[in-house]
């Protein structure tokens, strides 16, 4: 087996190329790593036979967010409403499947694009992110078809994430509505752990692993924030066969969290949960039997 020095020799074009990526990451940070938009549109709501409604809202820091609005799709007053924080790739109508199947259910579904997403104005960080979701939340809570009703945030892998921060933060200044739910599928249980994790699989970037982890804020790392949510139940999804995010992310926020919490075990590829009727399903009872928190 070749030493690692002259594997570097034997291909110099890839080892300039890693060396730039090295560089570029030591002088702006790793954060970058979590966020890959495009601005494509790969499917609208209306081609999946939902109504919606495009909503636009301002930031207080000037951008501009772009959002999906999905009304319950019964004749009754909708169950409660889920706010749907996508994944870190492409954009929201790329990963709207994940929630589309919400609306025949009764629920309602509020999703938005995080800033330099879609049609949202900016570029992407961590604390923006969060910036925006909060702009959500505060826009959603003030729509009158999600007064007096039960309100549960989704967030998938990224928005996961995001998610724990928003929702440890809301319960923790006893904001109102409180949430009555917060659901996690393939979400990483750090920001800084899962950067660790990723560099560490590259021999290149091995030795750089806890310096280029340590330019992350270490202000959001979902197991130290996940027992803040308490007592808004949580539910912890994660797939044994998830290839991106490994299957012990899920059971470190569960073990972190506090009651009341419940852990759905799943076999799927990562963010494809919904595609299985049974998962969908042990979603509904968890949001109906925690309805009235």
């Amino acid at each position: 087996m070749a030493s690692r020095p002259a594997r570097l020799l034997l291909n110099p074009r890839a080892a300039i190329v890693a060396f730039l990526a090295i560089t570029a990451l030591l002088q702006t940070g790793c954060s970058s790593v979590f966020f890959y938009p495009d601005n494509a549109t790969y499917i609208t709501p209306d081609r999946l036979n939902l109504d919606y409604q495009d909503i636009y809202l301002d930031t207080a820091d000037g951008e501009t967010l772009h959002g999906w609005w999905l009304p319950a799709l019964t004749d009754e007053p909708a169950k409660g409403t889920v706010y749907y924080l996508h994944g870190n790739a492409q954009n929201v109508s790329a990963h709207i499947l994940n929630a589309a199947w919400l609306p025949e259910q009764g629920y309602n579904v509020f999703t938005l694009d995080y800033r330099g997403y879609g049609q949202s104005t900016g570029a992407p960080d961590i604390e923006g992110a969060l910036h925006d979701i909060e702009t959500g939340l505060r826009w959603l809570i003030e729509q009158k078809d999600t007064q007096n009703r039960p309100l549960y945030l989704l967030g998938q892998s990224l928005g996961g994430a995001l998610g724990v921060a928003l929702a440890s933060e809301w319960t923790q200044r006893s904001e109102q509505p409180p949430l009555n739910g917060l659901i996690l599928d393939g979400t990483f249980s750090g920001f800084r752990y899962i950067a660790r994790e990723k560099l560490g699989l590259f021999w290149l970037t091995w030795p750089f692993q806890y310096p280029l982890s340590w330019t992350i804020p270490d202000d959001y790392e979902g197991t130290d924030r996940i027992a803040g949510v308490s007592p808004v139940p949580v539910m912890i999804i994660h797939s044994v066969r998830d290839g991106i995010i490994p299957f012990e992310h899920g059971v470190r926020l569960y073990e972190a969290a506090e009651k009341p919490k419940a852990f759905l075990r799943t076999d799927t590829p990562h963010a494809a949960t919904f595609v299985i009727p049974a998962y969908r399903e042990a979603v509904l009872e968890f949001m109906e039997r925690n309805f009235s928190h």
